[in-house]
């Protein structure tokens, strides 16, 4: 039961980014994956395009595809790439995870995953919250 579709995360992960792009360097960040292994059965695919080779990040599956984000990332001109997925595990339990690679050398630089009980509105805003405030964008803690 495993399905995937992107998630409207990206936009305030990005919006968060874009707030501090004063002190980082410049960052692709990708749409998130959906893996839904809960007994409510597989998600439907659906992704809004945000960069110009969305169609083919769209088309691999961005978290086992070795690294090819790192590659659009480099064809964009950013020099790390953002991707992340949610594995829904039930309605009550959700998995929040982002992995940062270097453009350059497609290595993993960063990752983090937090957990969620809810699938809500609420619950979404504040794992996401909490990962940015807490790991992604925190001074020394940070993939930046």
């Amino acid at each position: 039961m495993f399905g995937r579709r992107t998630i409207a995360l990206a936009l305030p992960l990005a919006l968060a980014l874009s707030s501090a792009q004063a002190r980082m360097p410049k960052a692709a960040v990708f749409d998130f994956e959906m893996v839904d292994t809960s007994l409510q059965g597989a998600a439907r695919n659906s992704s809004v395009s945000r960069t110009r080779c969305a169609t083919r990040a769209r088309a691999s599956n961005l978290q086992a595809c070795g690294g090819c984000d790192a590659g659009f990332a480099r064809e964009l001109g950013a020099k790390y790439s953002l991707t992340g997925w949610i594995q829904k595990v039930s309605n009550l339990i959700l998995n929040l995870n982002i992995v940062v690679r270097d453009a350059e050398t497609g290595k993993v630089t960063w990752s983090k995953g937090v957990d969620m009980r809810g699938n809500t509105d609420e619950s979404w805003s504040r794992a996401l919250d909490y990962l940015l405030r807490n790991y992604l964008l925190a001074p020394g803690q940070g993939a930046f």
